[in-house]
């Protein structure tokens, strides 16, 4: 596998690529392995929510405790940890620090099926996140050093099919396993799916050059590759940056309602809408994959579209999204029976994450070829802080209150709090259009 160090020393794969060039053989199959890993990385990651009723029925868990071990616990590693593991990847082989990483994850999900208590659960699901601190950000800088501007959104889009793939396969093959054998046999198998993956990325996908594709004009790759971003700098540009700001804020928001529901969806339609395991493994993972990968596959293809002709396109589609998918989601939450309950779900959960396309692609764009590792691993430690720290460890909570209060149905009244988090979102979102605006007026009088 090629070095950075020794792709530097030519000049060829430096020069931009011309308008309307279409991406290569390398680039497709590294985008469909880099997509894989992130199925991997989403499917451990969500293994303990989709699970989480034969978990809490063994363990004795409260929803409290289920919302802080997917929740609170696993975003502060997650999080804290990918600013280092981005900074030294922006310096070192990406390809091998996602390889390793994927190794890690994988290894500490077979642990989570070896957990007797609540403790020993929470430090393997606390491994995982030191671990797939490493996947995200890395992948984003790949793939967007293997296909040019203008490309990248869709791109970007088909690489975050990772999550409603992974989360599918996860409802699929982890309540199918649970169902026949137990919840244990689902982390073990899946945590040596992902060990065998990590061994293959190493061997079989190359290194890129950095900015390779960035460049307007022919120059030596070194000036484009070689430069360091400083650490203190790269993370004061983004958070002084309105633009950048205001995307993690925004997207942090969004998240916190998926995240919420994603890890608690199951339980809400298993213990207060009468759906059984073995009906989860079939009908929620068909329109988790449908729905959540229609709506993030969608929402890059618009941002190609429409961002050509007005910047704002990256803040304006997920607002949209966000405002027509609110009622939506009211109505599912209230629907009495599961399949009814379901029918409401396919539009706001894919409407829901319209967000994760433009907001990378965004990103991305903004930022110089060295500063993308770095600049990804901000957007996600504020996203996910906000989102996945938050989110989940909420809706929790908010149950564990609504049940001691004495509430006939308690996780469906948590849900219910959850609408106005809506209304913060698509203020956010329209906030950064305004800053987008700004960004390009101050651009041209300059």
């Amino acid at each position: 596998m090629a070095k950075v160090s020794s792709q530097a020393s030519g000049v060829t794969g430096a020069m931009a690529a011309p308008a309307g060039a279409p991406a290569t053989r390398r680039a497709w199959f590294v985008l469909a392995v880099l997509c894989f890993v992130y199925v991997l990385n989403f499917l451990d990651r969500q293994l303990l929510s989709i699970l989480a009723k034969p978990i809490r029925d063994e363990l004795g868990l409260t929803h409290g405790q289920i919302g802080l071990i997917s929740g609170l616990y696993f975003a502060l590693f997650y999080c804290v940890i990918s600013i280092p593991v981005a900074w030294f990847a922006d310096r070192a082989n990406r390809v091998r620090v996602v390889s390793f990483a994927c190794a890690l994850w994988s290894a500490a999900t077979v642990a989570c099926g070896f957990a007797a208590n609540y403790g020993q659960l929470a430090g393997a699901r606390m491994t995982v996140g030191v671990g797939e601190a490493g996947g995200v950000p890395p992948s984003y800088a790949i793939i967007s050093d293997y296909f040019r501007p203008g490309t990248r959104g869709t791109a970007l889009g088909l690489y975050n099919l990772g999550p409603p793939i992974g989360n599918a396969l996860g409802v699929a093959f982890g309540a199918s396993i649970a169902a026949a054998y137990s919840w244990r046999d689902a982390f073990f198998v899946l945590g040596a799916v992902g060990v065998v993956t990590a061994i293959f990325v190493y061997f079989t996908v190359r290194e890129p050059v950095r900015g390779g594709l960035d460049v307007a004009e022919p120059q030596p790759v070194h000036t484009v590759a070689a430069a360091k971003a400083p650490f203190l700098a790269t993370c004061r540009m983004f958070f002084s940056r309105p633009v950048l700001l205001l995307v993690a804020l925004a997207t942090g928001a969004n998240q916190f309602i998926t995240y919420a529901t994603a890890n608690f969806t199951t339980l809400l339609l298993m213990e207060e809408k009468g759906m059984t395991l073995e009906q989860v493994a079939i009908w929620y993972a068909l329109l988790v994959l449908v729905s959540m990968g229609g709506g993030i596959f969608l929402a890059g293809r618009l941002v190609d579209r429409f961002v050509g002709r007005d910047k704002r396109a990256y803040a304006l589609i997920p607002a949209i999204g966000l405002v027509v998918a609110a009622p939506l989601f009211v109505a599912f939450v209230a629907a009495p029976g599961w399949q009814m309950s379901m029918l409401f779900l396919i539009l706001p959960m894919g409407l829901n994450y319209f967000y994760l396309s433009p907001a990378v692609a965004l990103v991305q764009e903004e930022v110089r070829p060295n500063e993308r590792v770095m600049a990804g691993a901000l957007l996600l430690l504020v996203m996910n802080l906000i989102g996945l720290g938050l989110g989940p460890t909420y809706l929790g909570a908010a149950s564990d209150w609504f049940k001691s209060a004495g509430y006939e149905h308690p996780l469906q009244a948590a849900f219910y709090t959850l609408v106005p988090f809506y209304a913060v979102a698509v203020l956010l979102f329209m906030a950064l259009a305004r800053a987008i605006k700004r960004a390009q007026q101050l651009a041209g009088e300059r």
